[in-house]
């Protein structure tokens, strides 16, 4: 037989890859660069302090938690850097030092170690460390500070999200917006998009998140459905619930995480649906959750909770939508005894 005819038998996977996980993480890495380096220019020198300060704790509990479980080291696939720097952009720069130690553990040993390491978490390490800090030490998580271009002393301060939280949107969104506005409490949108405002470490600067999720989507490691879904759902909520308010909409798109948790957090792979129509369900559900939080709970922002949620109804999700097999064949209804023949 000639060898272009021969019929190869192996065992799986069938489908190959180049991509491995540290390959992957470095891209992540590489895509988070320019936000890390928007937050030391706006909040100054201690949030590089806060983003290494993770970046070790979460490399350190790794180390200390597989030798514990006497497993292999996973120190080189980077995951551990990628969890702590997430962890560090979700965090106000003037938070305790030692509170990010803490966050650090939560996220890599409760998260991710007790469950089997990388690929076995049941959430976002880094989401969850978040939301337990912010539960724990409230006063702290919400400690924001100005931004402190031009070496400025930084002063704690209300976010923009805290303050469009104040608005009614009952009527009069654009009048209450402009009022905020002039009262210095809203900064304008341009400054929204380049980040000087208050807010986390590496959740303000829309333009470098954007030009580090463009890297993603170039390098093929996150696809856009997600987060497509997740920001169109949202868009529109926001349109809506203000009377389809252009400029209030535009203000809650630039505030909190959602950029953030869009692109980096809800596109993990290990706790997001693998399939094109989960993804979809996944990114509505994510962008319905976080309006919902910011519009009509007690808390300003929804990011961090809404993927949590998402994550566990990730299984869920997949059940649901999963494809059918090929070749599958729908089973005939069984005719009753007095049904006509």
């Amino acid at each position: 037989m000639e060898e272009n005819k021969k019929l190869v038998v192996s065992a799986s996977p069938h489908a190959k890859s180049s991509a491995t996980v540290r390959g992957i993480m470095l891209d992540v890495i590489i895509a988070l660069i320019p936000a890390a380096f928007a937050g030391v220019t706006v909040f100054g020198l201690r949030a590089a302090l806060v983003m290494a300060v993770c970046i070790g704790c979460c490399l350190l509990c790794e180390f200390l938690a597989r030798k514990v479980m006497k497993r292999s080291n996973t120190l080189g696939d980077l995951s551990a850097v990628v969890t702590g720097l997430l962890l560090a952009f979700n965090l106000p720069v003037k938070t305790p030092l030692w509170i990010c130690a803490i966050g650090s553990f939560v996220a890599i040993v409760v998260v991710k170690q007790f469950f089997g390491g990388i690929g076995h978490n049941f959430a976002n390490p880094a989401i969850t460390a978040r939301i337990v800090l912010l539960v724990s030490f409230a006063s702290a998580l919400t400690n924001f500070t100005a931004p402190t271009v031009g070496g400025a002393d930084a002063v704690s301060t209300a976010t923009p999200l805290a303050s469009l939280s104040k608005i009614t949107l009952a009527g009069g969104v654009g009048t209450q917006l402009s009022d905020l506005i002039a009262e210095g409490q809203i900064p304008a949108l341009l400054k929204m998009f380049l980040g000087v405002r208050p807010g986390c470490i590496g959740e303000t600067c829309a333009l470098a998140l954007l030009l580090g999720a463009a890297y993603l989507l170039i390098r093929g490691v996150i696809k856009i459905t997600i987060p497509a879904a997740y920001l169109l759902t949202f868009t529109c909520f926001m349109l809506i619930a203000s009377g389809f308010d252009l400029t209030y909409t535009a203000y809650e798109l630039l505030s909190g995480g959602l950029l953030l948790g869009a692109f980096f957090m809800a596109t993990d792979y290990t706790t997001s649906p693998i399939n094109t129509a989960g993804k979809v369900v996944f990114g509505v559900g994510c962008g319905v959750l976080t309006a919902v939080i910011r519009l009509y709970c007690s808390l300003p922002e929804g990011v961090s909770y809404s993927i949590l949620l998402m994550n566990i109804a990730c299984p869920l999700i997949e059940k649901l939508t999963a494809p059918k097999y090929f070749g599958f064949i729908k089973k005939k209804k069984e005719k009753k005894a007095g049904d006509a023949a």
